[in-house]
């Protein structure tokens, strides 16, 4: 009788480029190997190593070049200036997989800083998180976000492997207003250390804060590294 958990063949070829791209084996614009090549590292027939190339290309993990070979796309997400998207959302909608490392969930004082963004008094209680946002394992945003514990009682209770703080927010607390705020930024050692870029990567930052019903709801930093990430805008003019 077959086990029914060995996998197929194609599948142990599709996780071997997977892991080579997470582990930087095979960076962006890199090309992998042939698939004659494939077929001979797995011992399988060229037919399979070709489905396990052409279902990676499908997803958009690579792209193949007439003539030249195949390579590893360079994922570089784009996400809307004059909207808020809920960031699970617009990596599913690539058909890529996304994931997340949840770092810091606590309640604390507002610092200074802090207070002034979100228009409370210093020393009040507002709830901090940072969020690692992944696209096929690569680092793409980190989200750090403060939100005004007066108002978003059951944030800390909140399961952010499974929602996004954007998604909980804007459920409870719909958008009426937004500001955004971009700067080009250099990575400090956390962030560089975390999006696992070079510490010379110029990166985009957005200040974001948003209002519902005339009430500042959440201040938020997100950083991405410019290699991988693009914002864009469209307005029609009447």
């Amino acid at each position: 009788m077959r086990d029914s958990k060995v996998r197929p063949r194609y599948q142990r070829i599709k996780e071997f480029i997977y892991r080579g791209i997470k582990g930087h084996t095979y960076p962006p614009d890199s090309q992998i190997p042939a698939e004659i090549e494939l077929a001979r590292m797995f011992k399988v027939s060229r037919m399979t190593a070709n489905r396990a190339v052409r279902e990676l290309v499908n997803e958009g993990i690579l792209v193949r070049h007439q003539g030249l070979g195949t390579f590893v796309a360079d994922i570089q997400a784009e996400s809307p200036l004059l909207e808020i998207r809920n960031i699970a959302d617009e990596v599913r909608a690539r058909q890529h997989i996304y994931s997340n490392e949840l770092r810091l969930l606590q309640k604390e004082q507002a610092s200074a800083e802090v207070a002034a963004r979100l228009g409370v008094a210093k020393g009040s209680p507002v709830f901090h998180s940072l969020i690692l946002h992944k696209e096929n394992g690569v680092p793409i945003q980190i989200e750090d976000r403060y939100v005004d514990a007066a108002i978003a009682h059951g944030y800390l209770e909140q399961d952010f492997s499974r929602i996004t703080p954007n998604q909980y927010l804007s459920e409870l607390f719909p958008l009426s207003e937004i500001e955004h705020i971009i700067e080009a930024v250099l990575p400090d050692r956390q962030v560089h250390e975390l999006l696992k870029i070079d510490p010379n990567e110029p990166c985009l930052l957005v200040n974001r804060r948003t209002w519902s019903d005339g009430r500042l709801i959440s201040y938020a930093r997100l950083i991405h590294p410019g290699s991988r990430y693009r914002l864009s805008s469209r307005s029609a003019r009447f």
